[in-house]
């Protein structure tokens, strides 16, 4: 656990985030006292791909009912008029 002053936090962000992001923990002080803490995010953020798989293949079947028209205002104007 490394401890740094807000005022190195500004001057030095793109070193302590790569430390961080390298499983480091950093410790942030204002006037000697810890106020936050800097270190990587613990769980990914990623989308499992069999639950991608599903939106994927649901997205198919309503891009297959859509109507094959290259101009948008007419899908709107066949659709007013009904």
């Amino acid at each position: 656990m490394r401890k740094t002053s807000v005022r190195e936090l500004h001057i030095h962000t793109s070193e302590l985030v790569r430390e961080a992001s390298d499983g480091g923990i950093i410790v942030i002080e204002r006037r000697g006292e810890p106020v936050a803490e800097l270190g990587p995010i613990t769980s990914p953020l990623r989308m499992p791909a069999g639950k991608k798989a599903r939106i994927f293949a649901s997205m198919r079947k309503i891009w297959a009912r859509m109507p094959d028209v290259s101009d948008s205002t007419k899908i709107l104007e066949e659709d007013r008029s009904r």
